[in-house]
């Protein structure tokens, strides 16, 4: 990578939870921020609060917002974190009863946005020896009641990254689970009381920092396993 002074970082779903966490962390370590999120009014007071550049707006369908916000970054993009995903309806159904026409959300956020991406970063990411964070789940790997659609998307994006890895060996690209959190996203699955006793998101964002700076092979890793040296690399089980 290139020197800490000129490191940019481009961030997704940076507003809140685990994106915004990690978006503090990376400041703090003098990182150069680019941020994203739908929200706007609470993305520009992270953006302020950070010193970072920021754009509101779409990732999964506005095509133009995901070049514009790569453009921002100036060609200089070290670090691309695909954080943004959606559980797409909710309540979270079995599959026996699901919505299939709701899936498509899911895979256009969770999979095919990062993707994009990827594709529009990877010129910079090349050049600089970047690397790309794509936020995984332990519901891609586990059997979890009502977590098909969701679980299936960050499956998927797991795999995209094991292909990515192999097609670009100058850039690390990790596919990483940080484990259940406390956000709106999992009180929205499974209700807040259960939610309240999930880890805290800046712990996960410091986990993967870390990953990020230690700069392991390309894999899939868990965050908390990582941070505690039990595991450097986590595989499927």
């Amino acid at each position: 990578m290139t020197t800490e002074a000129t490191r940019t970082a481009v961030v997704t779903g940076a507003s809140a939870g685990l994106g915004e966490a990690l978006a503090e962390r990376l400041a703090a370590d003098g990182w150069n921020l680019v941020l994203t999120a739908r929200g706007e009014e609470r993305l520009a007071k992270v953006a302020a609060r950070l010193g970072a550049a920021y754009l509101a707006g779409d990732i999964a369908y506005d095509a133009a917002h995901r070049e514009r916000l790569i453009a921002l970054a100036g060609g200089q993009v070290d670090l691309l974190v695909n954080n943004a995903s959606t559980l797409g309806e909710l309540p979270l159904p079995t599959l026996a009863e699901a919505d299939l026409e709701a899936w498509p959300e899911v895979f256009e956020t969770n999979m095919r946005a990062p993707i994009h991406l990827v594709q529009l970063a990877l010129p910079s990411l090349r050049e600089r020896g970047g690397a790309v964070v794509n936020v995984s789940s332990d519901a891609a790997t586990g059997p979890y009641a009502t977590w098909g659609p969701y679980g299936a998307s960050k499956a998927a994006l797991d795999q995209l990254s094991n292909v990515l890895a192999a097609e670009e060996p100058a850039v690390r690209v990790w596919a990483v689970d940080p484990g259940e959190m406390r956000t709106r996203m999992l009180a929205d699955a499974v209700g807040e009381a259960d939610a309240a006793e999930a880890g805290d998101p800046a712990d996960a964002a410091a986990a993967i920092v870390r990953l990020v700076e230690a700069r392991p092979e390309s894999g899939r890793y868990e965050a908390k396993a990582f941070a505690e040296g039990r595991s450097e690399k986590g595989t499927r089980e």
